[in-house]
Formats: structure tokens, C-alpha cells, sequence
């Protein structure tokens, strides 16, 4: 019962870490853009997050320890302790991350936790090295892919309503295109990545949806181009509405999504102690869903704000259609990469996409200084966690001596 009550305990303060660092995943942009304020993306991503959580969590369900340590080389109470260990460190320099106002992957950070009690506990060999190599990979691959996709769109999107001889025309068609393209995207990632369902049950579903969405986009831009002297004011102003439904759908998405993070660890230690067997696959019971959903949004709700300015503020300017711009690409990166099984961070796609959105207006548009400092921040995110991580399962394994 002790076990349980730690396990929870530290799965709830995992899972707050996450809230407040990831909320910039999904709000920043729009807070950048001044599309909503902080306490109000704070109060969205809060109700969402919890809500996502709750109701499709148990829908991801996760490989135990992210197939990082060979579980058949661990002792059951070594890996409950292990586990424990993990959220420890994992939520320590997830907090001093944001503290800091540094965007850092969550899911890399438990990798590390994992990997540290692993090397203490099986040795080198007890780590399963390739799929390390393959996570790392993603390191590189996120942020270039997203901010690739991220300068493309905005180059579309300039050329095709910024920089045409009739704007309120080419807007009418160009704006619907554009989001239905990303309801598109976002239907399509959200079916198949939370809801686990086929590629191309997902690829109708997003079809449908952005047909419906480009008629109603098409009369609303009409309406407001004709009512509006200043064409770019509208443009933009559709865009800000566009941006606040793409913030909230990333927002969800993080909630059913990340929530295992948390709840998967917590789960480990509950199944462990209940029967003492190490299972294959994490069966994330709702309580745990519960706890982790509520840490989440505590999280964004109290302690978001810094990360929020760093990725939406600090490393470019954004308006409502750059911000548009980054929801759109991160949603369609990770649905690629989800698609080719390539392993991508969201916090590492978000910063590429913004920086992609800054390049596209010039190099001197990015601050380099600040982009420096978060990619130094990814790579000592894994080493820093997993050292941690090792010392406090070293730490239990002398006091308890299991």
C-alpha cells in the first residue's frame, strides 16, 4: 500500500511536470499571436487536457518501460523501483526545464528515467541500444521536418492571399483551402494516432470533415472580406479564430496522448505490486487516467506560462497566420512520421515549425540565442535524467536492499 501511495504521489507530480511543460505544444502560438491570453489558453488547455485524458488515455496503451530495458533481464521489484526511480528524475529536470522556460520532450525525459535505473540495474546490455539510436534520430528528425513543412505553407500562404493583385478574391479560396487542408490533417492524426484506427478509415474521416469545413470557411472569409476595408485585417482575423481551434485540438490530442507518460510507470508499479509478475503491456487502469489527467492540467493552469513565452514570444514574431501556419505543420509532421513509424517529439516539432515560420521572412527573423539554449536543452535532457535516475535507484537499492 506504501508502494501504491508513493507510486501515485509521483505519478501525479510527473504528470503536473508534463502539463506545465507541453502546454506550450498546443497554446503557445496562439498566445504569441495574441489570439487568446495566457490565463485564458491556461483555462482551455486545463478543461481539454483533463478531458482528452479521461476519455482516450486508456486508448494508448504502451509498451512496458518504452522497450528501452529488456524486461525479461529485470526482477519484478527491480523494476517497480526502477520505475519509481524514473519519475523521480524525470520530474525534477522536467520542472527545472520549465522553470527555466526551456521546451524539453517529455516522453525522452521518462526514456532517460528508464534507461538510467536500467544500466544500474541490468548493465549495458540490459538496454536496448538500437531502439535508442532510433529515438535519438528523432531528435534531428522532428525539428527539420517540421520546420520544412512550417516554411512551405507560409511561403504558400504568403503567395497565394499576401501577395496577389485582387487579395480578397484569392483570399476566399486560399483561407478555406488552406484550413480545410488542416482539418484534414488534424481529423486524419487524431483517428489514427489517439483512436488507433486504420490509415484509411482515417483518411475518410479527414476527407469528410475538410469538405464541410472549405464551404463554411469559404461563405464566413466571403462575409468578412466584403464587410472589412482592410483585406489583410480580415485575413488575419480568420486565421485567429482558425488558430484557436487548431490550439485546442493540439491541446486534446496532448491529453489522450502524453497522459501515459505518467499514468504507464504508475500502472507498472500497481500491476508489480498487485501480482508480482512484470507485464508485457501497461493496461492503464482510469484511476490512473484520473490522477494523471487532473496533474496535467494543474500544471498547465499554475506553472505554464514560461514555456508558453519562450516558444510562442521569444523565438520569432508570430501573427494569427504564422500561428495557424505551426499548428498546421506540427499536426501534419507528426501524421507523416506516424504513418512512416519515424519516432517525433511534438515539443521538438512545434520549435522547428516556429523557427520554419521565421526563416520564411529571413534569417535575421530568428533569435538564435534563444534557440540555441532549448536545443542544448534536448540534448542533455536524456543524459541528465537517466544519471538521476540511476543514482536514486543506486540510493534505494542500498537503503531497501531488494
Amino acid at each position: 500500500m506504501t508502494i501504491l501511495i508513493v507510486a501515485g504521489i509521483l505519478g501525479f507530480i510527473m504528470a503536473f511536470s508534463i502539463g506545465a511543460n507541453d502546454v506550450a505544444n498546443s497554446m503557445a502560438t496562439a498566445v504569441g499571436a495574441k489570439a487568446i491570453t495566457v490565463r485564458q489558453a491556461a483555462t482551455i488547455a486545463m478543461f481539454l487536457e483533463f478531458l482528452g485524458a479521461i476519455m482516450f488515455g486508456s486508448h494508448v496503451s504502451q509498451t512496458i518501460v518504452k522497450g528501452i530495458v529488456e524486461v525479461e533481464k529485470v526482477q519484478p521489484v527491480e523494476l517497480m523501483y526502477g520505475s519509481l526511480s524514473a519519475l523521480i528524475a524525470a520530474s525534477l529536470w522536467i520542472l527545472i526545464a520549465t522553470n527555466w522556460g526551456y521546451p524539453v520532450s517529455t516522453t525522452h525525459s521518462i526514456v532517460g528515467g528508464m534507461i538510467g535505473f536500467g544500466l544500474v540495474a541490468v548493465g549495458v546490455d540490459g538496454i536496448n541500444w538500437k531502439k535508442f539510436l532510433f529515438i535519438v534520430l528523432s531528435w534531428i528528425v522532428s525539428p527539420v521536418f517540421g520546420g520544412l513543412i512550417s516554411f512551405v505553407i507560409f511561403k504558400l500562404i504568403s503567395l497565394s492571399v499576401f501577395h496577389t493583385k485582387n487579395p480578397k478574391k484569392s483570399s476566399t479560396i486560399a483561407i478555406p483551402f488552406f484550413i480545410s487542408l488542416a482539418v484534414f490533417t488534424m481529423t486524419s492524426l487524431f483517428v489514427k494516432k489517439t483512436l488507433k484506427q486504420p490509415l484509411s478509415e482515417s483518411l475518410i474521416l479527414g476527407i469528410i470533415f475538410s469538405i464541410v469545413t472549405f464551404f463554411g470557411i469559404h461563405f464566413t472569409v466571403r462575409k468578412l472580406v466584403n464587410k472589412t476595408k482592410n483585406v489583410y485585417d480580415a485575413v488575419e482575423n480568420v486565421f485567429k479564430r482558425a488558430q484557436i481551434l487548431t490550439s485546442c485540438y493540439v491541446s486534446f490530442s496532448h491529453g489522450a496522448n502524453d497522459v501515459a507518460n505518467a499514468a504507464g510507470p504508475v500502472a507498472a508499479v500497481m500491476i508489480v505490486a498487485s501480482t508480482g509478475v512484470v507485464p508485457k503491456t501497461v493496461e492503464i487502469p482510469f484511476l490512473a487516467l484520473l490522477l494523471g489527467g487532473i496533474g496535467i492540467s494543474l500544471g498547465v493552469f499554475f506553472f505554464g506560462q514560461k514555456v508558453m513565452e519562450t516558444v510562442g514570444e521569444k523565438i520569432t514574431t508570430l501573427t494569427n497566420s504564422r500561428g495557424f501556419t505551426v499548428d498546421f505543420s506540427t499536426a501534419t509532421t507528426v501524421l507523416l512520421a506516424s504513418s512512416l513509424g519515424l519516432p517525433v517529439s511534438t515539443t521538438h516539432v512545434v520549435v522547428g515549425a516556429v523557427t520554419g515560420v521565421g526563416f520564411a521572412r529571413g534569417l535575421e527573423m530568428v533569435n538564435v540565442g534563444v534557440l540555441k539554449n532549448i536545443v542544448i536543452s534536448w540534448l542533455l535532457i536524456v543524459p541528465t535524467v537517466a544519471a538521476t535516475s540511476a543514482a536514486v535507484y543506486w540510493g534505494l537499492k542500498l537503503i531497501l536492499k531488494f
